[in-house]
């Protein structure tokens, strides 16, 4: 779900979305590309990955129905997030929340690496929102702390700190030490 890192750079937003005002179907898909790794990874800290997956396409549906609405066209990233956050899934998808157990299945995954994705999914999702949103756009969807900071438009120094205390708080609900290994167990 990754734009290339030198596109990230070069990328002008403003002018993407004023392009996009206009209609132009480039732009939309230009800032569907930028910005879906945000969306995604806001909504898969609160909702299985199948709903977050629905939830983001329907979050830019509506973005892009109310982008005339938008304020200041550089703010793009700022304003889709907080869509994200506020939206809801329908009364049919409500049982798709973290709460529940998971599946996190691939051909490849063995029973001992689904649960050790389970586990730290869940813990990841009973962090603070803060910490929670920061560090899941950290670790599942690859971000660095300033293309977290450019696109959601959070100070670096603010995303350093959540990703600092969130990584804290994350490793003690798993029983992880700073280097890497479980409380009670050696390394031999």
């Amino acid at each position: 779900m990754q734009t290339p890192v030198a596109s990230r750079a070069n990328f002008d937003v403003a002018a993407h979305t004023r392009a996009a005002r206009c209609g132009s179907q480039s732009a939309y898909a230009a800032l569907h590309r930028r910005f879906i790794a945000l969306v995604h990874g806001i909504l898969l800290g609160r909702f299985r990955p199948a709903l977050a997956d629905e939830l983001s396409q329907e979050c830019f549906a509506r973005a892009f129905a109310q982008l005339g609405q938008l304020q200041d066209p550089a703010k793009f990233g700022p304003w889709i997030a907080t869509m994200a956050r506020r939206i809801q899934p329908k009364e049919a998808q409500r049982e798709q929340r973290w709460e529940d157990p998971i599946e996190v299945i691939s051909a490849d995954t063995s029973p001992e690496d689904q649960s050790d994705a389970e586990r730290v999914l869940q813990a990841l999702a009973s962090l603070p929102e803060a910490y929670r949103e920061t560090l899941t756009l950290r670790l599942v969807e690859g971000l660095s702390g300033p293309e977290i900071a450019d696109l959601t438009g959070l100070g670096a120094d603010s995303v350093r700190v959540n990703l600092h205390r969130g990584m804290t708080k994350l490793r003690a609900l798993l029983g992880v030490g700073q280097d890497g290994m479980r409380a009670g167990v050696r390394n031999e």
